[in-house]
């Protein structure tokens, strides 16, 4: 190949900020670099999203620790992908929660994607080693589930298909706040390798009817009042709606992979060139908006060796 992945060649540390964007509700965030949201109950913590290793996890738990004493017994994982659920063990939660379908893209394809993040991103794997294996939740829920910590209530549902087919997001309803994981974006690329670009629309139409005073996205800053989590969620749609219609036209034609790679840059890189991690989602989100409008409608497995095929296809 004449060059690698973007991300391979991204080595550099991000500033981390943890701030408060409701009572006792905090964002833990790095410049791009995967989210995690902490909720504070009356008596313990819950997690939403564990990071890519012990090592990341305990960035978040000394963040944690600033803040409160009370243990950590939830951790909620709002997808399957490896730099989202990996850091696990480190917060020695008694429950960790995923939708059914999460857990079932565990099973199906949890090992491929680590493989396949693994080489792509190394930066986001520092501390591999203490990783004890693949993340399985104790508890899973088909479409919502409630969880009390004390008297503070949260939901647990699933919007619609939109990153993967087993997002879920957290709603914490008496401060009207979310955490939407990759569903939504700040000022950072979507990662589309597994989504479900045409369904995408409808699931952020569901986010919004909520009416969320505050967002934790899966990657940026915290979006806290009624305009920037607009303004995050109208982004988030221009950019998958971008994404996918650029490939489709080619694909409607008979047209090729680097074609509809060709169309996307052309109609993407205007808007969204200066996004964290745009390099390094581009190729993934081509290949996928591509099969979608192919009507492969099950997103392919990743794979080291197939994102490697199709990245030497890309460089024409």
């Amino acid at each position: 190949m004449a060059k690698g992945f973007a991300s391979a060649g991204d080595l550099t540390e991000k500033t981390i900020s943890f701030s408060q964007i409701g009572d006792g509700l905090y964002a833990f965030t790095a410049e791009g670099d995967p989210n995690t949201g902490v909720i504070i109950g009356d008596e313990s913590v819950m997690i939403v999203e564990a990071q890519a290793t012990p090592r990341l996890a305990r960035k978040v738990i000394d963040c944690v620790r600033s803040v409160t004493d009370k243990p950590i017994s939830h951790l909620v994982l709002t997808h399957y992908h490896a730099v989202r659920v990996l850091g696990a063990s480190a917060y020695g939660a008694g429950q960790i929660i995923m939708s059914e379908a999460a857990r079932g893209m565990v099973a199906e394809r949890g090992q491929e994607d680590w493989d396949s993040e693994f080489a792509r991103f190394p930066r986001l794997f520092e501390g591999h080693e203490e990783i004890p294996g693949l993340t399985w939740p104790t508890t899973t829920f088909s479409d919502r589930m409630t969880v009390y910590l004390g008297d503070r209530r949260i939901e647990v549902f699933r919007p619609g298909r939109a990153h993967t087919a087993g997002d879920a997001v957290v709603w914490v309803p008496d401060q009207e706040v979310m955490f939407t994981g990759d569903i939504v974006e700040y000022h950072s690329a979507c990662y589309c390798g597994d989504g479900h670009l045409t369904e995408w629309g409808g699931t952020l139409d569901v986010i919004a009817g909520y009416q969320p005073r505050a967002i934790v996205p899966g990657r940026g800053d915290a979006l806290v009042g009624a305009e920037m989590v607009g303004k995050a969620i109208a982004s988030t749609r221009d950019f998958v709606d971008s994404t996918y219609a650029a490939a489709a036209r080619v694909a409607a034609r008979g047209g090729s992979l680097k074609e509809a790679w060709d169309a996307v840059r052309a109609t993407c890189d205007p808007k969204f060139s200066d996004f964290a991690i745009y390099e390094h989602c581009l190729p993934f989100n081509v290949a996928r908006a591509y099969d979608e409008a192919c009507g492969i409608a099950h997103p392919r497995i990743w794979t080291a060796e197939r994102d490697q095929d199709m990245w030497a296809a890309l460089q024409g």
